[in-house]
């Protein structure tokens, strides 16, 4: 089986050759190859970094609400649980506005049916345990107020995972993935 080259060099080739490309020949064939090659490439990169981002969101609310905080070194279970309930809440000002504008016997808009499967998905999420920064830890939470937002920040900061029924904090670590 021949070695896969990137776009860039199978252009490069091809441009370097005499003549043009025919439909049906060899080297066009090469250049559509190389060409679906790329945009796989390229999707899987834009999925894997919408997956990151996505994690990062609720890291990024934490953040937000423990700099607001800043004569607490360390959060305890109930604070962490409050935290959660405040992240999983961030869309329902804008889901019961969106309910009020709605007629009665119109059928709910795109936009609210989203918010609304985001919003489910979330508790559900914290029913059986959200992962989040192991805020109890002092040097996390210092962590965490220094984080400048990328997802290689959030390696060195220790996660637990916090469920709605919890009633003691975990004391192993999840490592961020």
């Amino acid at each position: 089986m021949p070695i896969a080259h990137s776009l860039n060099k199978v252009s490069k080739s091809i441009s370097k050759s005499k003549g043009s490309l025919h439909i049906k020949g060899r080297k066009f064939k090469q250049l559509n190859r190389a060409t679906l090659r790329d945009q796989k490439l390229n999707d899987r990169k834009l999925k894997a970094k919408d997956i990151r981002d996505k994690g990062l969101l609720s890291v990024k609310f934490l953040q937000e609400a423990i700099r607001n905080r800043p004569e607490r070194d360390v959060f305890t279970l109930d604070d962490m649980k409050l935290f959660i309930e405040g992240y999983i809440s961030r869309y329902d000002e804008e889901l019961e506005t969106l309910r009020h504008d709605r007629r009665p016997g119109r059928p709910a808009t795109s936009r609210q049916q989203i918010l609304e499967e985001k919003v489910k998905h979330e508790r559900q999420i914290y029913e059986t345990g959200f992962k989040i920064p192991d805020l109890s830890n002092k040097d996390t939470v210092e962590k965490l107020r220094l984080w400048t937002g990328s997802s290689g920040g959030t390696t060195v900061m220790k996660f637990v995972h916090i469920s709605k029924d919890m009633t003691v904090l975990p004391t192993a670590e999840v490592e961020m993935s």
